[in-house]
Parts: C-alpha cells; sequence; structure tokens
C-alpha cells in the first residue's frame, strides 16, 4: 500500500496495490499493520456502506461528541470525496481537500476525526463503504452546508440531490465553537 499525505494535515490518500489478471483482481483495503506503518494507527469500530445515484451529495458531515475519523472508498462507479478541517483554533480551519475515489482506482482517503466528509456521485450509482473509529450517534450528528461560500468547494453538480437536513445544513461560520449546555 502506498500512504500519500494531503495538503492537511492527517488526511492521506492511500493507494491499495491491486493483482490483476484475466479472471478480475485481487486486493487487501484494510491491513491494520500496513496502515499502523502508513501512519494511521486507529481502531475502526464500525463499517458503513451506501450507494447513491448520480448527482447525489451526501454531507459534509462530521460528530462533536464522538468523532469519528473515516477510511472511505468506492467499490463501483466514482465519486468527488472532500474533508474539510473544521478544528477550530487549527491552522487550517476551514481548508479542504479532494479526491476522485472510484472502483476502477482504488483509492481511498483517511479523514481523520476533527474533519467534516462529504461527496458527490459522478457515475450513474456509486456504492462506497466507510470504516468508523466511533460508533454513529444520532443525537451527534452535524453538518455544513456543502455550497458554503466560504468553503468555495467546486463541487461537480450544479443542483445536487440532497436530504432535506443536508439541504438545511449551516454555514461554517454558523456552526457554534462549543454544543449549547457543553
Amino acid at each position: 500500500m502506498n500512504f500519500i499525505e494531503s495538503e492537511l494535515p492527517g488526511v492521506l490518500f492511500v493507494e491499495p496495490r491491486a493483482f490483476e489478471d484475466e479472471r478480475g483482481y485481487f486486493m487487501e483495503t484494510y491491513h491494520q499493520r500496513s496502515f499502523l506503518e502508513g501512519g494511521i494507527g486507529c481502531t475502526f469500530v464500525q463499517d458503513n456502506f451506501s450507494r447513491s445515484r448520480k448527482g447525489t451529495l451526501r454531507g459534509l458531515h462530521y460528530q462533536l461528541r464522538h468523532p469519528q475519523a473515516k477510511l472511505v472508498y468506492v467499490i463501483s462507479g466514482e465519486v468527488f470525496d472532500v474533508a474539510v478541517d473544521i478544528r477550530r483554533g487549527s491552522p487550517t480551519f476551514g481548508k479542504w481537500v479532494s479526491a476522485v475515489l472510484s472502483g476502477e482506482n482504488h483509492r481511498q482517503i483517511f479523514v481523520p476525526a476533527g474533519f467534516a466528509h462529504g461527496f458527490c456521485v459522478l457515475s450513474e450509482t456509486a456504492d462506497v463503504v466507510y470504516k468508523c473509529t466511533d460508533f454513529y450517534a444520532p443525537g451527534d450528528e452535524y453538518g455544513i452546508h456543502w455550497s458554503d461560500p466560504d468553503l468555495a468547494i467546486p463541487w461537480p453538480v450544479a443542483e445536487p440531490l440532497l436530504s432535506p437536513k443536508d439541504a438545511d445544513n449551516p454555514r461554517l461560520a454558523d456552526v457554534p465553537e462549543a454544543l449549547p449546555g457543553a
């Protein structure tokens, strides 16, 4: 496996090695020892899977009380994937990185805790897997509006298919610095 640092400290691109022949291919999507050597030493506790159709945008999501690092990859199809630094006081707060992940390029992105994550589907459908370091906590789900002008993410879709919750997410500047009552 090849581990590539991004412009944002902690966000890594992972390129697993695929062994291809006339039958297809085989690859390890996760190998604890290799990941530890590559700088990813967390424990994953939950795997999630989503299938989405072209133009769907999911995100930008995060949890505060139960922050999750995520390892994201695409089994089939293609997505434009984004990680945004939402750590207040960080020198890269509000900065983002993106990558095209696909079932053909096998590329993965490691999104550390303290980052919001989202993706937009470029192909007819996309099957996305993400390993998480903490469990999903329904009362601890937050988001940032996908088209926040302060982020200026060049999403490859003008009018994405959004959940009602994602359509209503606040801008990064409007997200409270701490949770009410925290």
